[in-house]
C-alpha cells in the first residue's frame, strides 16, 4: 500500500482538517477518551456535535446523498475519520446504529423506509439498538428462542434479549427471532426492527463493574410488529443478521478504547522501581515492546483492509484478527499498569486516580470487549475455519429441527 495521500486524498484530508479545527479542538494528548451517555449532558453534547456534522455533510460520507451522506468513496471516509480521531469529540452512542443498522436497512428496507429512517438516523436524532443475544444462546445466535407469530399483517414476539448496548436511550431496534422452530435452527429465523417504545417492550439495564449500565435486558410480552418492517423473506434472517455481524465486526475492529502503549509508557516512567523508574526494568521494557508490536501489527492489518476497500473488494479477515488480539491486549495492559501503581492502582476516582481513573475504568470494562460482537473463541473459529482452511468443529445440532435440538433441561 502506498501510505502517502494522492494529490485529491490530500486536498480532501485538508478540507476535512480545516472544518474540524473551526468547530472542534484537539485533543490534549493521546489518552483514550472515555463516554458515558447515562450522563444526560454528554448525551446533548453526542447529538449536538453529530448533527454539527449532518448539516454540514460529515456524518455519513460513503451514504447516498439522500440518506444524508455525500457519496465518499472509502479512501475518504478513512481519511475523515483519521482526522477526526486527534479531535476531543464524543464518540460511542451512534455506532451501533450507523455501523450495523444502517447499511443493513440500506440493503434490505423499502425505498420508503431508507427515505424515513435513515436521514435522522445520520443526524443523530433518532438512536439505534441491536437485539441478537439470548441468555440461553450464549455465543451461538442461531440458538435464540425470541419467537414470532404470524397474526394477520402483524407479527406478535414473545421473548427476550440480553446483553443490548444502548436500549435504554435507543428509539429503534433490528431484531433477529424464531418463525419456524421445525427446521433447522438456521433456517427458522426473520428479522424486524422495531419501535422501542412499542406496547410489551421491557428494558432493564444491567449494572456493570465499572459502575454504569450500558447493557440491557430486553423482554418482549404480545409486542406487535407490522409485516412491513421485516428485513428479507420470511426465514432469511440468518443471511440478513450476517450482513449485521460483518459490519459489527468491522465497527469495532481492534477491540475498542481503553489503555494504549503510550499511556502505559507514560504510567511506567512515572513509577520508580529499586530507585529508576520503571522503564528502566527489563522486564517492563519487555512488555512495553511486545504491546508496541501488537499496536503496529493491528495498525498495518488495518491498512488491509483499506487497500481493500481502496480497490473497491471486500476486506478479509483483517477484522476478527485485529479484535482476538486488540481485546485481550487492552486487559492485560489495563491489569499491568494498575501492578504498577501498585496501591494507587486500587484507587479509582477521577479526581484522586492517574489519568482519570482510566486505567481501572478500562481493567473493569476491558472483559465485555472479549464477548461483544464475538467472544475470542469465536473469533478463533473464524480465522482457523474460513482463513487457515481448517475443518470445522463438530456440531451435533448441524440439519436438526430446531425443536429436536436438546437443552439443558431435557
Amino acid at each position: 500500500m502506498d501510505f502517502n495521500d494522492t494529490k485529491e486524498e490530500a486536498k480532501f484530508r485538508k478540507k476535512c482538517r480545516d472544518w474540524l479545527e473551526k468547530n472542534a479542538t484537539y485533543k490534549e494528548d493521546s489518552t483514550p477518551q472515555n463516554d458515558d451517555f447515562a450522563n444526560k449532558d454528554k448525551m446533548k453534547a453526542a447529538k449536538a456535535w453529530q448533527k454539527k456534522k449532518y448539516d454540514a455533510g460529515w456524518a455519513m460520507l460513503h451514504w447516498p446523498k439522500e440518506y444524508g451522506g455525500i457519496g465518499a468513496s472509502s479512501m475518504e471516509r478513512i481519511i475523515w475519520a483519521n482526522e477526526e480521531a486527534k479531535f476531543d469529540v464524543p464518540k460511542g452512542i451512534f455506532e451501533i446504529g450507523l455501523g450495523m443498522c444502517g447499511p443493513v436497512m440500506m440493503e434490505y428496507a423499502s425505498e420508503e423506509q431508507k427515505e424515513r429512517y435513515l436521514p435522522p438516523m445520520a443526524e443523530g436524532k433518532e438512536i439505534w439498538c441491536q437485539l441478537f443475544s439470548e441468555p440461553a444462546g450464549g455465543s451461538d445466535l442461531a440458538a435464540l428462542r425470541t419467537k414470532a407469530e404470524k397474526e394477520g399483517d402483524d407479527w406478535i414476539i414473545n421473548g427476550q434479549k440480553i446483553w443490548t448496548s444502548g436500549a435504554h436511550y435507543s428509539d429503534y431496534g433490528i431484531l433477529v427471532v424464531r418463525t419456524d422452530p421445525n427446521v433447522a435452527k438456521h433456517k427458522g429465523l426473520s428479522y424486524f426492527f422495531l419501535d422501542m417504545k412499542s406496547p410489551g417492550v421491557e428494558i432493564k439495564p444491567i449494572k456493570q463493574l465499572t459502575g454504569g449500565a450500558g447493557f440491557n435486558e430486553v423482554y418482549f410480552t404480545d409486542v406487535r410488529i407490522p409485516d412491513s418492517q421485516r428485513l428479507g423473506e420470511v426465514g432469511q434472517g440468518w443471511q440478513v443478521a450476517l450482513t449485521t455481524l460483518m459490519n459489527e465486526r468491522a465497527a469495532i475492529g481492534g477491540g475498542g478504547g481503553g489503555v494504549n502503549v503510550d499511556l502505559a509508557y507514560k504510567i511506567a516512567s512515572e513509577v520508580m522501581i529499586d530507585g529508576k523508574t520503571a522503564t528502566q526494568d527489563s522486564a517492563v521494557r519487555a512488555k512495553l515492546a511486545n504491546w508496541y508490536v501488537q499496536e503496529s501489527g493491528l495498525k498495518f492489518t488495518g491498512y488491509r483492509s483499506m487497500t481493500a476497500l481502496s480497490k473497491g473488494t471486500t476486506p478479509g479477515p483483517e477484522n476478527s484478527i485485529g479484535k482476538l488480539v486488540g481485546a485481550p491486549k487492552n486487559q492485560e495492559m489495563a491489569s499491568f499498569c494498575m501492578d504498577l501503581m501498585e496501591m494507587n492502582g486500587a484507587i479509582w476516582d477521577e479526581e484522586l486516580s492517574k489519568e482519570a481513573g482510566l486505567v481501572q475504568m478500562s481493567y473493569m470494562g476491558s472483559p465485555g470487549l472479549r464477548i461483544a460482537g464475538g467472544t475470542d473463541e469465536i473469533m478463533a473459529n473464524i480465522i482457523a475455519e474460513r482463513v487457515l482452511g481448517l475443518p470445522q468443529e463438530p456440531r451435533m445440532d448441524k440439519g436438526m429441527p430446531f425443536t429436536d435440538v436438546p437443552t439443558g433441561g431435557s
